[in-house]
């Protein structure tokens, strides 16, 4: 295309320097602590042997700063997202200097909570609204699906805890002969479905939802989608690391400053206090 050519041993240097750069950036040292985390998990095909799907775990903070990051990505063994491998890709965070987290935001990936609170006891688990309301029509019929998503917005839109079980009663009661599994599922999701119902508007809108690493997963899989398979985990994991690098003019970027972030983080210093500024110091009894 541009009448240029390129020596193999030049592509070996480029190749090998990104590679270089990749190592040192999945390294790093972090933050003592980060506000909001947020957790998710992406599926590549990688061949090794024979080709299979991967998962991609994806870990992305914001500081107290009010920048979002990405901390780190790793690639999982084949069988799905599970939250056994979540406690190892947690731990790397642990060692590379995390010490505290006061909110995780994480899909409902079952064992999941408990991983995150064996790293980080005084964590507060935000189980995300958008996979819970997308899993529970999984249960119902699609005739039925605008009348439930009305009931279950004003479950997660309630102005207190009280007031959205409230809510969860009335849907509970008018849907449970009929989808029983649908109504399980919140109810064994409400104890990590409620903690951002204490926040304040501006604090709620970030912690409520992936959506942060949703729209990082997105630009993944637009970056991967063309090129079928990976011969080696390396070559997914430098792709992922060159999109998470590319910041592009005139859209929004996943990552970067949070909108209104002084707001939130004076509802942070009044809900967590001291933990914000003293990272690993036990609670005040």
């Amino acid at each position: 295309m541009y009448e240029t050519e390129i020596s193999p041993d030049t592509i070996s240097k480029i190749t090998d320097a990104i590679v270089d750069e990749l190592t040192d950036w999945q390294q790093r040292p972090l933050e003592p602590i980060y506000p909001v985390l947020l957790i998710d998990a992406i599926v590549v095909k990688i061949r090794d042997g024979a080709v299979a799907n991967r998962p991609v775990y994806v870990a992305m903070g914001v500081t107290l700063d009010g920048e979002r990051d990405v901390l780190g990505m790793w690639v999982g063994p084949t069988g799905g997202e599970g939250a056994k491998q979540w406690m190892n890709m947690l731990t790397d965070l642990r060692n590379r200097g995390v010490v505290d987290a006061c909110i995780v935001c994480c899909d409902g990936l079952p064992g999941l909570p408990d991983a995150i609170r064996a790293i980080w006891p005084r964590a507060d688990v935000q189980t995300c609204v958008v996979h819970l309301v997308r899993n529970s029509l999984r249960y119902a019929s699609k005739k039925d699906w605008s009348k439930i998503t009305k009931q279950m917005r004003l479950i997660y839109t309630a102005p207190t805890v009280d007031a959205a079980h409230d809510r969860l009663e009335e849907f509970a009661d008018e849907w449970r002969d009929q989808y029983p599994a649908m109504i399980g599922a919140w109810e064994r999701a409400w104890d990590d479905f409620v903690p951002f119902l204490a926040f304040p508007p501006e604090l709620r809108k970030l912690v409520y939802t992936t959506n942060a690493i949703e729209s990082l997963n997105a630009r993944f899989r637009r970056a991967t989608r063309q090129r079928g398979h990976f011969p080696t985990e390396q070559a997914a994991l430098k792709i992922l690391y060159l999109a998470v690098r590319s910041h592009q003019e005139g859209r929004q970027n996943p990552t970067g400053r949070v909108h209104g972030w002084k707001t939130v983080l004076n509802a942070l210093t009044v809900h967590y206090g001291d933990r914000l500024t003293n990272p690993g110091q036990p609670a005040e009894q």
